[in-house]
Order: structure tokens, then sequence, then C-alpha cells
């Protein structure tokens, strides 16, 4: 709880465990199905066991959290002494949280204020991450949620997916029967949809496009720096590499790393990398 404000987020931001300790954030959990077993992310299963399951599993599905489970998190807030919520979630396009979220407030026994950020994994969580900055820098709700929007707004994001295979025969481009196979794109998520930012056969030129990426996003900052988290699901070698060559730029502010877990990872599959950042500050 920050003041007598408590927040609440969503499993999908991935926010770091000490920033959700030292604020008393409150995690709603999306759930996976494998298989027709269901399993709350970062409850019933970790990233890694969810993963070593995703190869073999014939059906994969996630679902956001029931109101009844947001309404817990609601009276729990309460119970703890919270005035007011400030609730922050995966954007509506591509979830149904956030009406879960509207549906749990109207029992909540406190107000609730609904961010819907338009973000999905660690791009949520920095939007979030910005709300409670702001909260624990003595900002209203209504202040701080401009402040996940704002940020939600200045975002920017570059990634690859399903490419495991870049890690093959010392990080060359090739298939199962060793023939070199189709290059992988890089890829980066816009108002627009997917878009194709640079295409990749080696490790090295996956991560030279996603850190070209990065650095054109810094040199447009203008004299901000960027708080940037970089991820992985099931391919840490990628994210790895790729923070290296970003840790070399000096208008990196911060970086932070982060797992992509079963909600996201069950759509982008094994092998996803990539990074998402914003400039700082965000509001003036």
């Amino acid at each position: 709880m920050i003041g007598r404000t408590a927040v609440v987020v969503d499993s999908a931001s991935y926010l770091p465990e000490s920033l959700i300790e030292r604020h008393g954030v409150l995690v709603a959990p999306l759930s996976v199905r494998l298989d027709g077993h269901e399993y709350l992310e970062g409850v019933d299963i970790t990233a890694s066991e969810f993963y070593g399951r995703l190869a073999s599993a014939q059906t994969v599905t996630t679902s956001q959290p029931s109101p009844g489970r947001l309404l817990a998190c609601y009276e729990r807030a309460a119970e703890e002494g919270a005035e007011r919520v400030l609730s922050i979630h995966i954007g509506s396009g591509v979830s149904g949280t956030v009406q879960s979220a509207e549906v749990a407030a109207e029992s909540s026994p406190i107000p609730v204020t609904i961010v819907d950020t338009g973000q999905a994994s660690f791009a949520e969580g920095l939007c979030a991450w910005e709300a409670i900055e702001a909260l624990a820098s003595g900002a209203s709700v209504e202040l701080a949620a401009e402040y996940a929007g704002a940020a939600s707004a200045a975002m920017g994001n570059t990634f690859v997916v399903k490419a495991l295979e870049l890690l093959r025969r010392g990080g060359r481009l090739v298939s199962e029967d060793g023939a070199t196979a189709a290059d992988v794109p890089v890829l980066a998520l816009t108002e627009g949809g997917v878009e194709v930012v640079g295409r990749a056969r080696t490790l090295d030129e996956a991560v030279s496009a996603m850190a070209a990426q990065i650095e054109a996003a810094a040199r447009a900052a203008s004299g901000r720096k960027l708080r940037i988290g970089i991820g992985h699901g099931d391919a840490p070698e990628i994210a790895g590499a790729l923070r290296s060559r970003v840790a070399a730029m000096p208008e990196i502010g911060e970086i932070v790393d982060y797992i992509v877990g079963p909600s996201i990872g069950a759509h982008a599959g094994a092998g996803n990398a990539g990074a998402v950042f914003v400039p700082r500050p965000v509001m003036a």
C-alpha cells in the first residue's frame, strides 16, 4: 500500500518482486490451461515449468482473472486499511482483464480507479511502475493514472519470437535437417499492429537489429534516458546478448531483466526475447 492507496496489477505485468514487496502491490494471476489442466500464473506454475511442458502440450489457452479474483484483491486492500485502489491492467484489446476489473469494482468496498494500459507483458509493467512511483511521490490516484497513460503512449519495443533456431549450430539459423532455414523476423508492436523492422539469420544479426531499434529510440528521446526491460521466454542467450549490447549505450538510464511468463508465452511461444523501453520522465 502507498499511503492509503492500494495498487493492484495482473500477473502479465511481470513487475520485479522487489517492487511488489516494497509497495505492497497486489497481483491478480491470469491462468493458463495446458491440455485441459488449469494453472494460475506465478502461483501453480513457474515460467520454467511452463516452457518445459509447452513443447509436448497439444492445447494451450489463457484466460483473464475472474471478477471474483480481482474483487478478492480489492477486499484484501480494504481489510488492510486502504481507502482506494488503483487497478492497472493488460490492454483490453488483448485480454478481458479490464472488463473483469470493471465488474469487480462494482462490488468493491472501496473506490477503484481502473487503468487500461493498452499494453501487455513488461510494457504493462513499465506503465504500472510509473504510476507506483508517482503515488510514492505524493501524486493523487488520478495523476498516477495519467503517468501510466503517458508511459503507454511513449512505449517502444522490439522482439523476436520462436527464435530457438538462432541458437543452434553456433548461432546460425538452421532447420532440423541441417539445411539453412528461412530468416527470423525482428518485430515491433505499433499502433498499426506488428511490424517487421528487420530480419536475421544469426543470433548476432537478431541482436544487432533489436539494438538498432533501441538506439534509435534513445536518440529520439531528446536528452531523456530510457528505462528498459530486457526479457525472454526460454531464450536467455538472446536476452543476455542484447543486454550486453544495450548496457554499452550511454542513453540508457536503467536496465531491468524479466522473464516472459505463461500468460504471454502461451502466445509468443518458446524462444521469444526482446526489449520494451520508455523515456523518462514520461511527464514534465
